[in-house]
Formats: structure tokens, C-alpha cells, sequence
């Protein structure tokens, strides 16, 4: 990416589109959600699946997103149903709709290459606009306010625990020495600021922001908090026979999706012995997915921003 690309709906290209209709089982007359819609490219590949009768319950916290999916999937009329709201309040939504358990819901984690391409949203290192990084911009916060604001301890946690960031005690320094002589507000401010870092240690087989600009985001937009509880929920709504599936796009995500299916499946999450072992044991799904699916070679060589993506499904039983 550089600085003169521009979002567009030509950009945006779902990730396993094939395998996630095939593992969500879409059939003429079901009751769907899309739980992350960003531009509608899994809501209009399942939204043909189901018709006739069939209907779409599209959730996403970004507005702007949002927009451009009502434009493309008005064509389905009242099959469709959208919300501006974070994936994480599905619950509330389908008991305020009072529809019938589902028979399936999708998860697409991570930011979408439009968001990416907004040269405005501040998510790339690789641009000079401002760092914003919110994926719902009603949001007060943002990710330059965490870079001047946050203590130099708790800004090193977050790059090492959401960035896996082997210098983040660094990088936290030199963030703080900066902010000190004036505040950092655009994403290739801050990136500068970390590259310096790593120029003595040689040749870097990804951008040296790349895992502290993730770290930011997650912090920033709390996508991880609360994740493994709201698919336990989420579960709850899908009828016997119904399925969810799950794209996750870092090892943070898909260790949290792992361990809630693990545990719906009625197997231990802890490690422990078999004899110390305190799981529930309540086997409410059967695991379709026992490794994660990823794209295959052509799909990568038409999108390479999905390699990255990992695809996890779970069966109500």
C-alpha cells in the first residue's frame, strides 16, 4: 500500500467465500447472521444462498462500512436486515428482533481492507494520516490518544500482549521520549519512531510497526475483550444443526476462538492433569474444524492480504 491508493468496493474481495457458505450450510428459507459485515461481500454471497424466503441479520460497528453494504444488498429487499452496532451486542439484537434461533452465524475478525485503504481511518503505518485506528468513529477514543496518554508501563503491555512485541519495553521508551517534545498524531510519525529502533538489528521480514500498529488497534477497538464469552452466548442462539464459523486473522484471535469451541465441544480448556482437571465438560457442539482452514494457493494469489486468515467452525448438536 502507499499513499496515493483509495478505498473502493472494487478493493474488497471476502475472505473463503466458498468454504464459508459450504461450512455455514446456507439453504433456501434460513435465518443468517453476518456478525461483521464491513462492505457485504459474505452477506451477499449468503443472502443468494438463502433466497427464497431465506433472511440476513448484518451487524458492524463501522458506519461507513455499513453504508456501502445497504447500497449493495438492497436488491434483497426485506431480507435484510442491518445494524450499526458492535458484533458483541448480537444477543440484545436478536431478542429485540424476536426471531427464531438461527441457523447460522459468521464472524469475520480483523480490519477490512477498505478501512485499511482509508487513507482517513489512520490504520496503516504506510500512510501520513492522522492516528485514528477506530473501526466505529462515534468512538471517543482513539489510537493517538493512547500513544500520548497511556504510561510508559501499560504502553509497553500493550505492544507486547496484543503485538507480541519481543521490544516493546523499548519501543514504549522511545514513545514517550518523543511524545515529550511534541504529541505524535500521525501513523508515519510513529512509525518512524519505531523503525529507528530496529535499524541496528538488520534485515526485518515484516515493517517494524506492523506488530505495535496491530497492538494499537486491538487495544483501541477492545476487539479482544469479551470475545470467548460472546461466542459461548452467541452459540446459545443457533439451532440444533446450525453452525457458526469464525475468521481470525492473528494467533491472539484464534487461540481465544480455539479455546471457546474446545470448551462448547465439552473438552478441557486447562491443561491440567486428567485427575486436577475443572472443565465443564458439557458437550453443546461437535468441532468441524479440528485445524483451521486457510486459503488455498489461488485465492492467496488474488488477495494476499487473506493469508493471514484462519477459519474455524463449530456444529450445535
Amino acid at each position: 500500500m502507499t499513499e496515493h491508493l483509495r478505498a473502493s468496493d472494487d478493493e474488497h474481495i471476502p475472505v473463503m467465500p466458498i468454504e464459508v457458505l459450504d461450512l455455514l450450510q446456507c439453504k433456501p428459507g434460513g435465518i443468517y447472521v453476518d456478525a461483521t459485515v464491513g462492505l457485504g461481500g459474505h452477506s451477499l454471497s449468503i443472502l443468494e444462498r438463502i433466497q427464497p424466503g431465506g433472511m440476513l441479520v448484518g451487524i458492524d460497528r463501522d458506519k461507513e462500512s455499513l453504508e456501502k453494504a445497504q447500497v449493495r444488498l438492497k436488491p434483497f429487499g426485506d431480507s435484510v436486515r442491518l445494524f450499526h452496532e458492535n458484533f458483541k451486542n448480537l444477543p440484545l439484537i436478536l431478542n429485540n428482533l424476536a426471531i427464531k434461533p438461527v441457523d447460522g452465524i459468521l464472524l469475520d475478525l480483523g480490519v477490512s481492507s477498505y478501512q485499511l485503504l482509508s487513507q482517513e481511518r489512520g490504520f496503516s503505518f504506510q500512510s501520513d494520516a492522522l492516528l485514528d485506528m477506530r473501526m466505529d468513529r462515534t468512538q471517543q477514543w482513539n489510537a493517538a490518544d493512547l500513544v500520548n496518554n497511556l504510561p510508559e508501563t501499560e504502553l509497553a503491555g500493550i505492544i507486547y500482549r496484543y503485538g507480541e512485541e519481543r521490544l516493546s519495553r523499548r519501543i514504549a521508551g522511545a514513545i514517550v521520549h518523543e511524545r515529550r517534545k511534541a504529541p505524535i498524531t500521525r501513523c508515519a510519525q510513529l512509525a518512524s519512531i519505531i523503525a529507528r529502533i530496529f535499524k541496528v538489528r538488520g534485515h526485518q521480514s515484516i515493517h517494524p510497526a506492523t506488530r505495535t500498529f496491530q497492538a494499537l488497534r486491538i487495544a483501541v477497538n477492545e476487539e479482544l475483550e469479551g470475545l470467548e464469552d460472546f461466542l459461548g452466548e452467541a452459540f446459545s442462539f443457533i439451532k440444533p444443526g446450525g453452525r457458526i464459523a469464525v475468521i481470525a486473522f492473528h494467533s491472539l484471535e484464534d487461540r481465544i476462538v480455539k479455546r471457546a469451541f474446545r470448551k462448547l465441544a465439552g473438552r478441557c480448556v486447562c491443561d491440567a492433569p486428567p485427575d486436577l482437571c475443572r472443565c465443564p465438560r458439557q458437550s453443546l457442539g461437535r468441532i468441524l474444524t479440528p485445524r483451521p482452514m486457510t486459503p488455498k494457493t489461488e485465492e492467496l494469489a488474488a488477495n494476499p492480504r487473506a493469508r493471514s486468515a484462519r477459519l474455524r467452525s463449530l456444529e450445535r448438536i
